[in-house]
This record gives structure tokens, sequence and C-alpha cells, in this order.
């Protein structure tokens, strides 16, 4: 498997002594289902199977029961993911026409309509799930020390799954790819998504559609959301909370899933 950091010479100015961090791998990662490739994002090689899994539910082409196999080619230029899938899924993925090569900045490249960009996210299920204050700002402080190639690098995003306690996390240098490498570890290992998804980054409407498509009744992330990433978490029943940081957060969608009390409202 490849490293997932790298050391790397330099000439530093400034600041004092600070340590030479290595720096964070980034590879070429394609995914090929069922022979062709259907997506090239440049990603963190780790936790790759998770990623299979995660990309193929989170973009509607394939379940974890549907998923047959994976296999992981290491090849000169990066890495290419074989997933091979059943034949409702293969009659799905003919249907839609979608291309992408990505940068990991963008969740939208290669969408060839509006439509499919703008694709209603799925409702999630009325999960009894809910959260006091106190921990939502506890799970966000619990995250960094799940972020073992941040703390080597700074300069990796994750994605967490919280139930008091934390289930499980993944990084990447891409916020899209952390919250497809949770998915697909949540759908593939059976776990239920009775839970918060805890994000690093900001939330797009994509990441919100990755988030419905894995049925977690509520968003935490540290930065802010976009309008349209508010709209669609409403519409599909999602409790979006952001700007979690520190001791304060914002609730802007369902708070019926977040206890009133210590809650300061604007």
């Amino acid at each position: 498997m490849m490293q997932t950091s790298r050391p790397a010479q330099r000439v530093s100015f400034g600041r004092g002594d600070v340590p030479a961090r290595p720096l964070a791998a980034e590879v070429a990662v394609a995914l090929s289902f069922n022979g062709t490739t259907q997506a090239v994002m440049m990603a963190s090689p780790a936790d790759l199977v998770d990623f299979a899994y995660g990309f193929a539910a989170s973009e509607g082409i394939a379940r974890a029961d549907q998923i047959q196999s994976v296999d992981l080619v290491e090849t000169p230029l990066g890495i290419d993911l074989q997933i091979w899938v059943d034949a409702q899924a293969e009659a799905r993925l003919s249907a839609r026409r979608r291309t992408m090569a990505g940068p990991v900045g963008c969740g939208l490249c290669g969408i060839d309509s509006l439509e499919e960009a703008l694709r209603a996210a799925q409702p999630v299920s009325d999960h009894t799930f809910t959260m006091t204050p106190s921990q939502v700002m506890a799970a966000m402080g619990d995250l960094p020390r799940h972020q073992p190639l941040h703390d080597a690098t700074r300069a990796i995003h994750a994605a967490g799954f919280w139930t008091n306690p934390m289930v499980a996390v993944r990084e990447d240098v891409g916020r899209h790819n952390a919250l497809d490498k949770l998915v697909g570890h949540i759908g593939r290992t059976g776990l239920t998504p009775n839970g918060a998804v805890l994000l690093t980054s900001r939330v797009s409407i994509d990441m919100v559609q990755k988030v419905a498509s894995l049925g977690a009744p509520i968003i935490i992330a540290a930065s802010a959301p976009t309008d349209a990433a508010l709209r669609m978490a409403d519409g599909a029943g999602i409790t979006l909370i952001a700007q979690a940081r520190g001791e304060r957060f914002d609730l802007f969608t369902h708070p019926n899933r977040i206890s009133q009390e210590a809650a300061d409202v604007a």
C-alpha cells in the first residue's frame, strides 16, 4: 500500500523553530465499475475499500449488498479500484451518463446535467437519535483525537460518526473523499446510521446528499453551510449544525433532535 505521508526537503523562513512535518500523499484513484472507469479522484491512499463502497452508495450506483468484490490495483500513475457489482447495479450504472476527473475541492466535477447536480436528497428516516448541546460540543472536541494523519501533516480533512462514543473516523486530503470513506465503512460493516456525522469542513450541497444517502439524521460541521446545503438538509429532514468550534455552535434545521437546555437562540 502506498504511504499516506512522505518527508520533504524544505528551507524554512521566519516563525522560529517549527517542526518539519511530512507532506500528505495525494494520488490519482480511478473508480472502475465492471471494467469501466466511472471517476478519477485525487485522494489519500488509505481506506480505499471503504472509499469504493462509499462512492458507490453516495453516487447512487450500488448498495453495499450489490457490490460483489473490490480489487485494488497499484499502477505507476496511481491506484485503480476495480469494483464489481451485480446485474441490477450494472443496469442502473449503464443508464446514467457521468464522467469525473475532479480535484479534491470539487464534489460535483463532471456531472453532465443540472438535474443530476441538484438531485433531491433522500429523506432520512424518523430516527429517535437526539443530542444535548454539551454532547454536540463533546463530539466535535473528540474528533481531533482520531485524526493521526492530520496530526502528522496538518493538511487532511476528516469525517466521523458519533453515537456516544465515536464509532468511526476516516481521513483524506479531500473532504468529499473522507465522507465517502465513512459512508462506505458504515455500509459495508452493517452499522445502523442512527447517529451524527461530524465534518471538519464546510457543508456544501453534495455533502448533504452523501449524508442523506447514508441515512444519518444529524450533521455537525466545523465550518459554515451554503444556503443550498441548508435548504437541502431541511427538505431531507436532517438536523444541520455548523460552525461548531469550542463552546459554541449554530443550529439551522430540525431543532427537535437537540435539547434546548442551555442553548442560545439568536
